[in-house]
């Protein structure tokens, strides 16, 4: 049997890839956990005793999605996106979807404008909570009521 010796950088390549598999690993119960279910628990968890500011937030949704499939949106934050003062994150939520979390989009000041467009799916006709952690601790919320019609007809 002949025995293959394997060189020193070999050896602290495949040590250096080993550590970083295993600091992954490490954080997989932070990434694989359980969806929230209720829109109560979503704004506890990212508002936590804080109470939100109803302005600021700019939501553009359909009044009427014919298609709850994909729903269109855009939203954006009024912010001066400076390092004194900017938007760290905007949550959107849709407490009638068995997932209530829709999408968090995280923000620097180096990102000009606090604002996203996308295509979300919806379950039922529903009010739809979008939510800006500001870099200063206070918070913004939003909403916009979208009715979902099934073929055309009230839904």
């Amino acid at each position: 049997m002949e025995v293959e010796v394997i060189g020193r950088r070999t050896f602290l390549i495949g040590a250096g890839a080993s550590l970083a598999v295993a600091a992954f690993l490490a954080d997989l119960p932070a990434l694989a956990q359980e969806p929230v279910r209720s829109i109560d628990e979503a704004l506890k968890k990212v508002l936590g005793d804080a109470t939100p500011t109803e302005s600021g937030i700019t939501l553009e949704i359909p009044e009427i999605a014919e298609n709850g499939n994909t729903v269109p949106f855009t939203l954006s934050v009024d912010s001066p996106m400076t390092d004194a003062s900017y938007v760290k994150v905007l949550h959107v939520f849709a407490p009638g979807n068995p997932q209530v979390g829709v999408a968090s989009y995280t923000f620097t000041p180096t990102s000009g404008k606090a604002a996203v467009s996308s295509r979300m799916r919806l379950a039922r006709t529903q009010d739809i909570i979008a939510v800006a952690a500001l870099s200063d601790g206070k918070f913004l919320i939003g909403k916009r009521n979208v009715k979902v019609t099934i073929g055309g007809c009230g839904g």
